[in-house]
């Protein structure tokens, strides 16, 4: 489980940041002075590092998430800032032939000066920077200092600056209490503000800082790229070295993979500059004939293991790096589908279909110093506990961590890696197309080698934004604005991505229309088009219980609602009187315009909205209505695409994909989270666990029938299954009656309909049920009994109109050792909610339908705890407890 977070993990050696052995490298990650433009702020700080959290940390300002301080606190990103540092070095390393600083990341828009003078500027976070600075070392102190110019001050010059012609959006919507002119920096674009977090344009270095002091010559990087020859049957590893050369030399590499028993040596010959060296390593069997079986491959969570091999590269026999790599193919297959106008739109990871079954990510913490390994371990584990094979990191946000992707390729947890550009319109001028291309070829060096990133997207909806005209672009200048776009996404990003890496396909944008937006010129008439690509959709208004409104699409690739977290994590930020729905914090916290609305509206198409006359239990029920609210819709909405994998309904289905939108959140406020802020889980993820099984059951409504299908995400074995089906009346726990199907074969990687029925004949048939009245439990079990999918459940009406639903008075026996609880209730129970405040940890189930007198679930903690806080902490609700 997550008890065991501090570890040490061999596997994870994938820093591809490998200078070879005579270089000497002095860190620079040591204290540092921070002082603002006017010198009235000056204290220490740390590198890695952002000036708000050097603040917060010397006790200048609190909280930054506080309440309200992202207003007030704003002064901090509208000042400029600088950094200084100093150092010495020995004089055996002085007097090598070359020395280079190293910043492995400035935000953002920096001026660099060791001694006295200038070696460098910087306009981009996503890159790395290397400044020459031979002959500038000094004998004793050597003075470091970056200044750190606004990014918001940055960002604005740089739009007024354009003046040929607008690049909207201009600013983000006022709900979001942002800066303008994001796009005009290369910088997290959800750092000016996002609908779903908050405005904190950080300034800082956010990443190491080092001297590299060198006679002959530097590896920069090395990649390695396992590739596939289908006509051979063969494998081999392509290992890419890059040097920095000061002096000509001549010397050997050596690559080896101990456990498929293949090693390799070439001759290097290395001339001043910086030099690409390419290789590659044929994988053999015992008789060194090429095998594909002589391999194990890597899949993704839920299809296999996640096999990785220790690959050692050696540079002139000096001892050498180890690193991972894994061998697997990806295809993204875009061809005609039977009976089905369009082209089809799924991922073939080694010669095998794989439904993506996952979620969004966005930036773990505004701060990204802030951001821990136990932070994205939690998330990760999450994710896949929650039978999650897939992530998409999102394109306003980072390009994560090392740590990030190396526990992805170790969780075989698949990324949609989107380059990050979003939800806007972009300058082209020469430098911005020139850091840009830095920042690509930087990016795609330091992740190709992960087998986790699957695919690469140029960027988040700015196809659509231009194809459904966000922005109020006229007819006449709408030509410049895509002739703008192909510059950026196709001539430049693209072309890169494709010189770099063959081995993984590349998408301009999402949502898009795929080979059919190349065709119509890289902007598609209606990239929202179901039979074609992937889509995004959103709909607060209508009701999420209506299946038949979402699009039948090839992937639905984003698609959710809002949640509030819970008053645990909302509480260490806020106070007692914030703890109302009307009140100005709740309004401050909500960045989506109407989101509040929209919420409750939703929620009370279905629900009773909570009444209590105490302040707090009502804030706290309203919290948990809009959990259970954005549970059942997520729910409904992905149960329809997982079983729409098979239909081709009206020319439209084959749904191969399905990422809710989002896994996690920035900060403590109402957003589309199933993970709130701190890693507690909301209901939507607890359900997740069950709608993302292997093996689902998945009941609808259609045209009057109960349907049941059988969905399956097995490649090869075929399942004989029954469907078990129970009526149970709301005011006992005895069911009313019980069906079961005829044995059914369930496709492999498929869905297949197991169980019709006329529901009121069903009715009928049961006597004493009506819609009201009665709910249906089902699952799938073996022709044995053995049970092969979650339990599922399915209302015949609105909870809000239940015929005998009563207060199920539900108790605990109190806690055991292992964390048992045991619960009682004099009364059939639905969306039953255990919350232990801020005991950090999660339960086996949640969120769940109580049909029994008695159920016992367990509480997995992920700290040290005992069962008296457990007990002391544990709050339980149900739907009917709340009005």
């Amino acid at each position: 489980d997550f008890k065991c977070l501090m570890f040490f993990c061999p596997l994870c050696r994938y820093n591809r940041i490998a200078p070879s052995l005579g270089v000497d490298i002095i860190s620079l990650n040591e204290k540092w002075q921070l002082m603002n433009s006017n010198s009235s702020v000056s204290l220490s700080a740390e590198v890695p590092g952002c000036v708000h959290t050097t603040l917060q940390r010397q006790g200048f300002i609190s909280d930054p998430y506080y309440r309200f301080n992202d207003l007030a606190y704003r002064w901090i990103s509208l000042d400029n800032w600088t950094y200084t540092t100093s150092f010495s070095v020995p004089t055996h390393v002085r007097g090598k032939g070359k020395a280079v600083l190293v910043f492995e990341g400035v935000d953002t828009v920096s001026t660099i000066s060791l001694n006295g003078v200038t070696i460098g500027k910087t306009d981009n976070m996503f890159r790395r920077y290397d400044f020459e600075v031979t002959g500038l070392l000094k004998d004793e102190e050597n003075v470091l200092q970056v200044w750190i110019m606004s990014a918001v001050t940055y960002a604005s010059q740089r739009s007024h600056a354009h003046t040929e012609y607008r690049v909207p959006p201009d600013c983000p919507p006022p709900v979001q209490k942002g800066e303008c002119h994001v796009n005009f920096i290369r910088k997290a674009q959800s750092s000016f503000s996002w609908d779903w977090g908050p405005s904190f344009p950080t300034l800082g270095i956010w990443k190491e800082v080092r001297l590299e002091v060198f006679n002959s010559s530097r590896v920069l990087s090395y990649t390695t790229s396992p590739k596939y020859d289908s006509e051979h049957s063969s494998w081999n590893v392509e290992v890419e070295l890059f040097f920095d050369v000061f002096v000509a030399s001549k010397g050997l590499v050596h690559l080896s993979i101990p456990l498929l028993q293949s090693e390799a040596e070439f001759q290097l010959s290395l001339t001043p500059g910086q030099i690409l060296v390419n290789n590659n390593l044929d994988i053999y069997d015992d008789n060194k004939c090429v095998h594909f079986k002589s391999v194990s491959l890597w899949w993704p969570f839920g299809h296999g293991e996640q096999f990785l091999y220790y690959l050692t590269i050696d540079v002139n026999l000096e001892g050498g790096e180890t690193f991972n790599v894994a061998f697997r193919t990806v295809e993204l297959v875009q061809e005609p589908i039977p009976s089905s106008p369009g082209l089809s739109f799924y991922f073939r990871i080694n010669g095998k279909p794989i439904f993506l079954k996952g979620s969004n990510w966005i930036p773990v913490h505004a701060f990204q110093d802030q951001v821990t390994t136990d932070m994205i371990t939690i998330l990760l584990r999450s994710a896949q506990k929650a039978n999650m094979n897939t992530l998409r990191v999102w394109g306003g946000g980072v390009y994560e961590q090392d740590i990030f992707y190396s526990l992805c390729d170790m969780y075989g947890i698949m990324i949609w890696q989107d380059f990050m550009f979003a939800c806007a319109l972009y300058p082209t001028e020469k430098d911005f197309i020139q850091t840009v291309r830095e920042e690509v070829t930087h990016q795609v060096r330091r992740l190709k080698s992960h087998p986790s990133v699957v695919i690469w997207s140029g960027n988040n909806e700015n196809e659509a934004a231009i194809a459904t005209d966000w922005f109020n672009i006229s007819v006449a200048a709408r030509p410049l604005y895509v002739k703008d776009y192909v510059n950026l996404y196709v001539e430049n990003i693209r072309d890169i991505v494709l010189q770099e890496d063959s081995t993984r396909p590349f998408l301009v944008s999402s949502p898009t229309n795929g080979v059919e937006s190349e065709k119509e010129g890289w902007v598609a008439k209606d990239p929202y088009d179901p039979h074609y690509g992937d889509t995004h959709y959103y709909s607060y208004y209508k009701d999420c219980w209506d299946w038949t409104a979402f699009p039948r699409t090839r992937f639905a690739s984003e698609y959710g609602f809002q949640s509030w977290p819970s008053l645990s994590t909302l509480s260490k930020v806020s106070v007692s009187s914030d703890w109302d729905f009307s009140s100005n914090f709740s309004a401050h916290r909500q960045h989506h315009e109407d989101g509040n609305q929209q919420m409750l509206k939703q929620a009370e198409l279905h629900y009773i909205l909570p009444n209590s006359t105490d302040p707090v239990q009502k804030y706290r029920d309203t919290i948990y209505i809009t959990q259970v609210m954005q549970a059942q819709c997520v729910k409904i909405q992905t149960e329809f695409y997982r079983r729409s994998r098979s239909d081709i309904v009206e020319g439209k289905g084959h749904t191969m994909g399905t990422l809710y939108w989002q896994l996690n959140d920035i900060w403590q406020g109402p957003s589309w989270s199933s993970v709130e802020f701190g890693g507690k889980w909301k209901m939507l993820h607890y359900w997740a666990t069950d709608f993302y099984a292997p093996i689902l059951s998945a009941g609808v409504e259609d045209k009057g029938d109960l349907l049941i299908y059988g969905v399956s995400d097995s490649h090869s074995e075929k399942h004989n299954v029954k469907a078990k089906v129970k009526l149970h009346s709301w005011s006992s726990f005895n069911a009313v009656c019980s069906l079961e199907s005829n044995v059914t074969k369930i496709k492999a990687g498929g869905s297949t309909l197991v169980f019709q029925h006329s529901i009121s004949a069903l009715l009928m048939q049961c006597g004493n049920c009506t819609r009201r009245s009665c709910i249906v439990a089902f699952h799938l079990s073996s022709p044995e009994g053995q049970l092969i999918s979650p339990h599922n459940h399915m209302f015949l009406s609105s909870p809000r109109y239940a015929e005998g639903l009563q207060k199920p008075n539900i108790t605990d026996t109190g806690i055991v050792q292992n964390f048992f609880v045991t619960l009682h209730c004099s009364f059939p129970a639905v969306y039953v909610w255990l919350d232990v405040d801020n005991i950090p940890g999660h339960f086996d189930v949640n969120g769940f339908l109580m049909l029994s007198k008695k159920s016992t679930v367990i509480f997995g903690a992920w700290r040290p705890t005992t069962a008296e806080e457990i007990t002391a902490n544990l709050h339980i609700t149900s739907l009917r407890d709340v009005y």
